[in-house]
């Protein structure tokens, strides 16, 4: 489960509500109409925005977005080196008894194009067409969450307009304004379920699967080089510099650290 994002919203809403006990009653911040624009309008938008396709795989986001298990992009530099000594020492078919143990299907894609003898080139423009149109979807579903983060809080806003508009037609002249300062506080409620709409739930959502989309490409790019340098024949060391360069300073030492005879162990998994 996703702790950063669990702990980060609880821990945010326990701020407000703190706030809101410190200075002043929980009841001033509970209007069901304001919710029902704000909340209502903004799903509402986002349903007529996008296809039904995309709006029912919401739940397998939220799934990708909670899980923990993140793509490991040693394990594949382990697995490539492998598959490099063993192409080395005995040929590219010697590598169609490994492909059958590869989980990743974009990786046994990969090993089988060189293990059939395509050209590098065609290999390497098909791979990488298949991974920007990867990208490309994740982008467009992270969207989505960005689109609602974005709606958020204009409805807060036009609930705002509704409170202000009903608030000034129903103002009585001889009363004077004495309830203009309750009227106008409820009109910004609106605003304020809004923007709790937008930076603490679709924002932080879109962040995380924004974060898993760089994970996989990552995975995919050492995927791409690594067995385009294996077809290529180059030594399995300087391989593992290769595709250890992709990664991030912190990472490099356990990259560089990988045992070659024994990182093979390791399959490359799609997590």
């Amino acid at each position: 489960m996703n702790l950063t994002f669990l702990i980060g919203l609880v821990a945010g809403f326990a701020l407000i509500l703190n706030g809101i006990l410190q200075s002043g009653e929980l009841s001033s911040f509970i209007d069901p109409p304001s919710l029902l624009i704000t909340v209502g309008g903004t799903i509402a938008t986002v349903i007529s925005s996008y296809p039904a396709s995309m709006l029912k795989e919401i739940p397998k986001h939220l799934k990708i977005m909670m899980n923990t298990k993140k793509f490991a992009p040693e394990e594949y530099i382990d697995k490539l080196v492998e598959l490099a000594q063993v192409a080395r020492k005995n040929g590219l078919l010697a590598l169609e008894a490994e492909i059958e143990q590869i989980e990743d299907p974009f990786f046994k894609q990969s090993l089988t194009m060189i293990v059939d003898s395509n050209d590098s080139d065609k290999v390497r423009e098909i791979l990488e067409n298949d991974l920007d149109c990867l990208s490309a979807r994740h982008q467009t579903v992270a969207g989505m969450y960005e689109r609602g983060a974005a709606i958020g809080p204009a409805f807060g806003m036009i609930g705002t307009l509704v409170g202000l508009i009903n608030m000034l037609r129903s103002m009585n002249p001889e009363e004077g304004a004495g309830d203009l300062g309750a009227n106008m506080s409820v009109a910004l409620v609106t605003t304020f379920y809004g923007c709790i709409l937008a930076h603490m739930i679709f924002s932080p959502i879109a962040n995380h699967l924004h974060l898993r989309d760089d994970e996989e490409v990552l995975c995919k790019t050492l995927i791409i080089e690594g067995v385009l340098a294996i077809q290529a024949g180059e030594n399995p060391k300087f391989l593992r510099e290769k595709l250890v360069s992709f990664l991030a300073q912190k990472k490099r030492q356990m990259g560089e650290g990988g045992d070659s005879e024994g990182g093979g162990k390791k399959k490359g998994k799609k997590k």
